[in-house]
Formats: structure tokens, C-alpha cells, sequence
């Protein structure tokens, strides 16, 4: 681990090195619109200060990059994500939903960052209320995770339902899929928002990573440390 608490890279970042230490988990990497070299120089400071590190919204030009600079980066492909190193240990488990498929990417997000938090990843993808069977089929192994994610486009329905065969908090994800009419995942932001289901939380569209980064934390406190996977 570094002893500095920051360190300034160029003239365009200063990297928290302390943050592991204050939240459990190094300074995550925002890949998007980021020039590639400055891309490459970030992961090899947090790399060599932590030897675990996570990029999200990524290319596959910035994986290229940083895989000829670290060869042991990872890509996620359905994510869009770049991991480096692996969670010393999985404790606990955190569910991740989807309703239907073009809402993975999204998904993988939350479910990559989860598992690079130090959770076990449970995945049950297309089980939106079009056809509520598929969701009822998959409760059970649901309800052995300590944070659901739910993640939906259209009406953002999912979240609702899950919320209320559930016993955990759920975080809903809504997503910029739909129609004209779903204005960019704002109609499901709002439905979610709205959710008669207590104990459902709602993170921004498309925000996966902030939903397995919250998922994860609450999994952590649930099991105490102890691995239950």
C-alpha cells in the first residue's frame, strides 16, 4: 500500500491513494472521454499503489493500451470495464436483474464492480414483469442474496416487485432503454423513484457502477466479513 494519501499525475489528475484505506476500496477509474495515454498513466499509478484496480464506461482502444502497459488487465466486454488484479476474497452475495436483455450491459456493470468489491455475483438476467413467471421461478435463489439489484428500462417495473418479495434493500438501476416516450430512462428513473416497495433505493440511468459499489457495501456489512458463499 502507498503511504502517500494522493499523488499527482501530469498536470490533469491527483489520485487518492488513501481511499482503500478510508472506504475499503482503491479510486475507481472513469474511463469516458479520457485521452488514452492519460487513460494508461492512471492505472499504472493506482496499480502500483494498490494491485487492484477498476475502470468503468472504457473502450476497447483504452484496454488495448493498458494491456500493453499492464498485461495482467482484464476486459469485460458486456461492461465495458477494465479490472486489474482480483478481490483477495468473496464474501456474502448480491443478486443482479435484469428485465430483459439489452439491459445487461448496464447490469455487468454493477455486477463487476460488486464482485471487484469482494462479493459473490448471482445473475438472473431477462426476468422483467412481461413475463412475470421467469422472476418467480428465480425467487428463491434471489432471496438468498443480502442486495438485489434491479436494473429495467421501459416502465422500470421490476424494482417494484422484486422490492416486495424480498427481504433485503433493493437498488434499482433504470436504464436509457425504451421508446421515444421513455425520454433517455427518465420515465423509468421516475417510476422507480415513485415505487410503493419500502426498502427500494434508486441510483441515476445507467448508473451500474454506483449501484454494485452500494449492493456491495451493504453485503459486506451484512456477513461481517465472514464468507458465506
Amino acid at each position: 500500500m502507498a503511504d502517500k494519501m494522493f499523488e499527482e499525475v501530469g498536470n490533469y489528475a491527483c489520485l487518492d491513494l488513501d481511499r482503500k484505506k478510508r472506504t475499503g476500496f482503491p479510486e475507481v477509474v472513469f474511463c469516458q472521454s479520457k485521452p488514452i495515454d492519460r487513460c494508461v498513466e492512471i492505472f499504472k499509478t493506482l496499480y502500483s499503489a494498490n494491485g487492484l484496480v477498476l475502470g468503468t464506461r472504457a473502450s476497447v482502444e483504452q484496454y488495448e493500451a493498458v494491456k500493453a502497459a499492464i498485461p495482467e488487465a482484464v476486459w469485460h466486454a458486456d461492461a465495458r470495464c477494465i479490472t486489474i488484479g482480483e478481490p483477495e476474497k468473496t464474501v456474502g452475495r448480491v443478486a443482479v436483474c435484469t428485465a430483459g436483455t439489452t439491459d445487461i450491459p448496464v447490469a455487468e456493470e454493477a455486477a463487476i464492480t460488486a464482485w471487484m468489491c469482494g462479493a459473490n455475483v448471482d445473475r438472473f438476467y431477462d426476468v422483467g414483469v412481461a413475463g412475470i413467471h421467469r422472476l418467480f421461478s428465480k425467487l428463491e435463489d434471489i432471496r438468498k442474496a443480502n442486495a438485489v439489484v434491479a436494473v429495467a428500462g421501459m416502465e422500470g417495473a421490476l424494482c417494484t416487485v422484486i422490492g416486495g418479495q424480498v427481504s433485503v434493500p433493493v437498488i434499482a438501476v433504470p436504464t436509457s432503454v425504451g421508446y421515444g416516450a421513455n425520454f433517455g430512462g427518465i420515465s423509468a428513473l421516475l417510476a422507480m423513484i415513485n415505487s410503493c416497495a419500502a426498502g427500494t433505493s434508486v441510483v441515476n440511468i445507467d448508473n451500474g457502477f454506483g449501484a454494485g459499489y452500494s449492493a456491495a457495501q451493504i453485503n459486506n456489512l451484512a456477513v461481517g466479513g465472514k464468507d458465506n458463499g
